[in-house]
């Protein structure tokens, strides 16, 4: 058998064509393998941990009185830091992608600085800012306002960890879109106001979705920060994860898993979304011809 080409004859390798697809099958092997040992068998795992006594144990762990405390403290923490980094991320974009201006380049630094900051550095330099040595700390004091170990310290750390997941999503869509459908609402009469309503947020809504979705992923499990500025106090500034490890530190493996387990049920949650708005954008833009 040959393959014919426009200059010249060649056999055909049927030896490449079977080593290739062995290689194919190979790295998928692989890949299964690892992600069989590093993610499906750790999530397996917990629940199995979590239902090892059994449904009604499993249950009553999340009856105890510490542990709705945590859930509660985790969805408020959640609630607050998810629309705050909303706002900053849909403005912060905007003013990147849209607009030229001194410091562009320093702001889109400082977006991404969380990423390269650890969160226990994070939360350290919150307890330097406003714990009684401070400057800000007599203050605070004075006025009988708490920040570290409390609910603010918490709602702060998780904001400053979570803050560019909303923003760097948004950041390459609108650049890659650029500025051209604004124009033309503007130079059509349309108000600041109405073109960022009825045309750039109608185009950057799967983007802003997604977002948001990782945003709130991230507070939710949120551990190094959160940890350095509660001060582990039970029942009133422990997150999931917190109430986590201190439920395994008193050797409770099921209500450590069972919290865990439900933590875990919000990433898959979380996956699940983002599988389907990726259906749905990519279903839009076929609609539209590839049109973003």
């Amino acid at each position: 058998m040959a393959i014919k080409t426009d200059q010249h004859t060649l056999p055909a390798d049927d030896h490449a064509v079977s080593e290739q697809g062995w290689v194919r099958y190979s790295l998928i092997a692989i890949a299964v393998l690892f992600l069989s040992l590093v993610l499906i068998l750790p999530v397996l795992t917990v629940f199995i941990e979590a239902f090892r006594k059994g449904v009604a144990q499993y249950f009553d762990a999340f009856i105890e009185p510490d542990a709705w405390a945590a859930i509660r403290l985790t969805l408020l923490v959640a609630a607050i830091s998810v629309p705050v980094n909303l706002v900053f991320g849909v403005a912060g974009a905007w003013a990147i992608a849209k607009f030229e201006f001194k410091g562009k380049a320093f702001l889109t630094t400082l977006i991404d600085l969380p990423f390269s900051v650890s969160p226990v550095i994070s939360g350290l330099v919150f307890v330097l800012l406003f714990s009684s040595q401070s400057v800000l700390g007599p203050w605070l004091k004075s006025y009988d306002i708490d920040i570290l170990f409390a609910v603010p310290g918490i709602v702060l750390a998780t904001l400053f960890v979570t803050f560019p997941f909303v923003a760097r999503e948004l950041i390459p869509l609108m650049q890659e879109q650029g500025t051209g459908d604004e124009e033309a609402a503007l130079s059509l009469g349309a108000s600041a106001w109405q073109t960022f309503w009825y045309v750039t947020l109608p185009n950057i809504k799967w983007g802003l979705l997604y977002g948001v979705l990782l945003c709130n992923a991230r507070a939710m499990g949120e551990f190094g920060a959160v940890s350095v500025v509660s001060g582990h106090i039970r029942g009133l500034t422990n997150t999931m994860p917190l109430h986590v490890e201190i439920l395994y530190n008193e050797y409770n493996f099921v209500g450590a898993f069972a919290v865990a387990s439900l933590l875990t049920l919000l990433a898959l949650l979380t996956l699940a979304l983002k599988a389907l708005l990726e259906m749905r954008y990519s279903a839009e833009l076929a609609s539209n011809g590839g049109r973003h």
